[in-house]
């Protein structure tokens, strides 16, 4: 007779994306296995995540406050803001220590495939921002793949008439690799060197 309890848990984890059956199987051993107060910890902790993390009303970034550190900072430079495909690139970038500017989250990537459009995402919220908060330059910070690559083309042509200037982090990073897979060192460069973004 198969364990109950033990498939429920290996089912739970296994919905988790990048999480397979035999990897599930393997952490919910693992978690069987450990002290029974890691196991509580982490329980605790993941309950807190979802009933006190919120995202920015500002810019969509995670946060336990209605606004998020980054959008309270007074000592963020005000006229570049650094557009992401989802909040965990943020984490990513801040990582670099290079780039002082705010963010947008665009909430995902054009993606017709999996019925995704523009308006699916916070592009309305983006012009906004570039008029309300004066900004200067809009850095696309999209995943170097087709869908990320198609993403960064609709956002250049929309925003063309807009006042701003319109720039893309280099291709040092990889074709077809998530930023979040992308080294610090690799991440800096591509910052540094962003381009203008020309039709």
């Amino acid at each position: 007779m198969k364990n109950r309890i033990f498939e429920r848990c290996v089912g739970e984890l296994s919905r988790l994306p990048g999480i397979g059956r035999k990897t599930a199987v393997r952490l919910a051993l693992h978690l069987l296995k450990s002290d029974a107060n890691l196991v509580k910890n982490l329980a605790e902790s993941m309950i807190e995540l979802k009933e006190k993390t919120v995202f920015c009303k500002i810019c969509g970034n995670l946060s336990e406050e209605q606004i998020c550190h980054i959008c309270q900072d007074s000592y963020r430079k005000n006229g570049q803001l650094c557009v992401v495909e989802e909040a965990k690139d943020i984490f990513v970038l801040e990582n670099t220590g290079f780039f002082r500017g705010r963010y947008h989250v665009l909430g995902g990537r054009i993606s017709p495939l999996d019925g995704i459009g523009p308006q699916d995402l916070t592009i309305d919220r983006l012009i906004e921002r570039i008029a309300e908060e004066d900004i200067s330059e809009v850095i696309i910070a999209t995943n170097p793949d087709i869908e990320g690559e198609t993403t960064a083309i609709y956002l250049s042509k929309i925003l063309k008439n807009k006042n701003v200037r319109v720039t893309k982090i280099a291709s040092g990073v990889p074709i077809g690799t998530n930023l979040e897979y992308t080294d610090e060192l690799t991440l800096f460069k591509a910052m540094e060197q962003r381009t203008e973004i020309h039709e």
